[in-house]
């Protein structure tokens, strides 16, 4: 367990975090406790993330940066910090995503981690292991905040109606989760297809897969395993997986009629009335 006193800030990100926050506390000539009270949160809280026991999230880092006057130290700090908590195996992934300009994904069986609710998030992570379920949902929900970027990525996703009818989490999570993917109509970066079951055999049919677009550098493909990513940039791969995709597209339901099969199995499915 991690001490104030011994605190190596070159240790992790999480580590730095620490030691910048008790530096900027002890600035300022407040205890724990009474930073705590200002952000509304427990002086133990305070103590826990300073010791690198506990792992802020946005929010925490937003309330102290303005109580203790940082000039946003913190919150850029966070997206280093909850990077790191994601599996060793993904944090390229994660990278890719944040330098992206063009985001296109096929998803056979689930909701896009990029689209995910805190709920869906937290079921989908806590299906073998729970521990540290909390820190792990914050640390993939982090990912999504490529959305608030002064210039963030075009997102194309194709789901497999089956997404829809996987009941996650259970019938209040599925409820929340496709609401969630109908807001989408009011984001024109964000694009929600559906490739519906009477499309029949399709061009995902050998799984998942995202492409990754970027302003200069080679288009990168991503599959994933049980506990491994397989980015690669081979063009043959590239050029395989941007013909299956456009197929997928071609199969799939229009954004517009996507968001009416959405609203019916919200409807049918979950018991939710939508207007």
């Amino acid at each position: 367990m991690a001490h104030i006193n011994t605190l190596d800030p070159g240790a992790s990100p999480l580590d730095y975090y620490g030691f910048e926050l008790r530096r900027y506390r002890e600035a300022a000539g407040l205890t724990q406790r009474q930073l705590g009270e200002i952000v509304n949160y427990t002086g133990s809280l305070v103590g826990q993330v300073e010791t690198a026991r506990k792992v802020p999230t946005p929010e925490f880092s937003e309330r102290v940066d303005a109580a203790l006057g940082t000039g946003g130290l913190l919150s850029r700090l966070v997206d280093l910090v909850l990077r790191s908590q994601l599996p060793a195996w993904f944090r390229e992934v994660a990278e890719l995503e944040t330098r992206a300009t063009k985001i296109s994904t096929f998803q056979m069986g689930m909701i896009h981690g990029l689209l995910q609710t805190p709920a869906y998030a937290r079921a989908t992570l806590g299906t073998i292991d729970e521990t540290g379920i909390e820190d792990r949902t914050a640390a993939r929900l982090a990912r999504q905040r490529i959305f608030h970027k002064s210039k963030p990525p075009a997102f194309w996703v194709v789901f497999s109606e089956a997404a829809l009818y996987q009941e996650i989490g259970g019938r209040g999570t599925m409820q929340e989760q496709l609401a969630h993917l109908l807001s989408c109509e009011r984001d024109p970066r964000i694009n929600v297809q559906v490739l519906p079951f009477s499309a029949g055999e399709h061009a995902g049919l050998t799984g998942s897969f995202t492409l990754f677009n970027f302003a200069s550098d080679p288009t990168i493909v991503y599959t994933e395993g049980y506990g491994s990513a397989h980015p690669t940039a081979n063009v043959d791969t590239v050029e395989n997986c941007s013909l299956r995709y456009d197929h997928l597209q071609a199969a799939a339901l229009s954004i517009r009629d996507s968001a009416e099969l959405i609203r019916g199995v919200m409807e049918d499915r979950y018991g939710e009335q939508v207007a």
